[in-house]
């Protein structure tokens, strides 16, 4: 438990996160239908690393946006800015992706199991793509969603609540269980249960 390991975990996201975010891309790529020469916006999220993704194969002049850690809230964050950045670039059309890989907050046992357990159950690997943009193409461009609103909120009694930390060993949530209520929410107690019957 906390042996330094940032650097070992850091050698494999670097590597890893930008072959997740490109293999999402390439398939919202693909359902767009369009070529990828017609991307003016590449928005990039992740907590998983802080170096700027290589693999997307976008023209030089594509503006980019890289988001880091922005936690839960990452998809509302970055469909927001998305958003604004469609609606005031005439025609721009907005690539999103958010990668993830957790084995920064792998570790080994310890004294408070619950932690490393609500970690497990709430996050893994993987990595989602859209593009965004105002104004369809009428007859070339197939809308499925329209974007209304994006936002992030924290519930009332849960500031503080999960704090985050990066540390030699790694990457850390510590969840302060008896602050804020949160022995009444529902993924401490589903998280409590599974303990309890280990």
């Amino acid at each position: 438990y906390m042996a330094p390991s940032l650097d070992a975990c850091q050698d494999i996201v670097v590597v890893e996160v930008p072959k997740l975010g490109k293999e999402a891309a390439q398939k919202a790529i693909k359902k767009w239908r369009q070529p990828k020469s017609k991307i003016t916006h590449l928005v990039f999220c992740t907590t998983s690393g802080v170096d700027m993704p290589k693999l997307l194969g976008l023209r030089p002049s594509v503006k980019g946006f890289m988001m880091y850690q922005q936690g839960c809230f990452a998809g509302g964050t970055v469909l927001r800015m998305a958003k604004d950045l469609a609606e005031n670039n005439a025609g721009a059309r907005d690539l999103v992706v958010c990668a993830e890989i957790t084995n920064i907050m792998f570790w080994g046992p310890n004294g408070s199991p619950l932690d490393s357990l609500i970690e497990r159950l709430l996050f893994g690997d993987g990595a989602a793509a859209v593009i965004v943009g105002s104004d369809p193409v009428v007859g070339v461009e197939r809308p499925l969603f329209q974007l209304v609103s994006a936002a992030v909120a924290v519930d009332g009694g849960g500031e503080g609540v999960i704090s985050n930390y990066f540390w030699k060993g790694g990457f850390s949530l510590l969840h302060l269980l008896d602050e804020g209520g949160l022995a009444n929410n529902p993924i401490y107690i589903i998280a409590s249960t599974l303990v309890n019957k280990l």
